[in-house]
């Protein structure tokens, strides 16, 4: 991982060096770089009224399709250190939800989990993606929970990471929400640094230009990002959402990390008692986002997880 900072490092000076570069030019170089290192390519695809960002296997390999699902504020870039532990292995698609990262942001349309898994199921018709393994975190673990529920014969195995959906036990972000403090949606200077000490226990390293430039982003998406929250939060209190997951299919592995603060770590008991064939592995000094803080360790328990459903 040093050796990986390094690199980056050294890139962001000669790229200072050789041109009069402004921020956002050092953000997207960097970012460039990070998605060509795990063999990925930016793409986008129009979906009705929609215009969709994902990223996608910069070559076709012979091997399964993993389409990745980021979680609420976050973007498609969230994967890309999972996805270089898994270049030449699987071909691999990291979408940009509606309302996220470089995808369209309108106001007026449903962000509770059903709609999503609806945006996904059509973004993914669009691309041709007909079978596939599915990885999601957080709001992106509960729509991959729902969309094999919904869409069972698509699924060959679903991984959540830290999923949303369900908050039988409560967490410090639920007390803070409930006094009117989301450290989740960023609104000034400062609150970016809140919310990834707040989400991540062990924060990847981010060189303080790429960093001005995700605040700056964070803090635009302010008000996309109140209308999706207002949309997810009480689906955790309804019932339809614990019903439709007994329905699941497929092979499931609930990975949760132990430090999370944004949902509790003891919400993996109910997910894996209500999905009928589903696993758990708690990861004791991780938080919120296993795949960014431990993707090494994210990708050897999947490979487990396959080996084990082998004939």
């Amino acid at each position: 991982m040093r050796r990986t900072h390094l690199k980056l490092f050294l890139l962001l000076i000669v790229t200072l060096l050789v041109s009069a570069c402004s921020r956002q030019s050092i953000y997207e170089n960097a970012i460039d770089w990070e998605r060509s290192s795990a063999g990925l390519k930016a793409a986008q695809v129009t979906v009705g009224d929609l215009d969709i960002a994902y990223l996608r296997s910069e070559e076709p390999v012979d091997g399964d399709t993993l389409v990745l699902i980021h979680g609420f504020g976050a973007n498609k870039d969230n994967w890309t250190r999972l996805a270089k532990e898994f270049q030449g292995e699987f071909n691999i698609y990291a979408l940009d939800l509606p309302g996220h990262g470089d995808s369209s942001k309108p106001l007026d349309i449903g962000y509770r989990f059903e709609d999503q898994v609806d945006y996904v199921h059509q973004i993914l018709k669009e691309l041709g993606v007909e079978r596939f393994h599915m990885m999601g975190n957080s709001m992106g673990g509960a729509i991959t929970a729902l969309y094999a529920a919904t869409h069972p014969e698509q699924v060959h195995t679903a991984v959540l990471f830290d999923p949303a959906g369900i908050f039988e036990y409560e967490s410090e972000l639920v007390d803070l929400v409930m006094d009117g403090d989301n450290p989740l949606i960023p609104k000034r200077e400062g609150d970016f640094d809140r919310l990834l000490d707040f989400a991540l226990e062990k924060r990847p390293f981010v060189p303080w230009p790429i960093f001005d430039v995700m605040e700056e982003k964070a803090i635009a998406n302010r008000e996309v990002n109140e209308v999706i929250f207002r949309a997810i939060r009480d689906t955790g209190f309804e019932p339809d959402f614990r019903n439709a997951i007994t329905n699941i299919q497929a092979p499931v592995l609930v990975v949760w990390g132990k430090l999370d603060r944004v949902i509790d770590y003891r919400n993996a008991d109910v997910f894996v008692e209500a999905i009928p064939n589903a696993r758990k592995a708690i990861l004791d000094d991780i938080g919120h986002a296993p795949m960014v803080e431990a993707p090494e360790e994210s990708a050897a328990l999947f490979r487990d997880f396959l080996a084990d459903r082998q004939p």
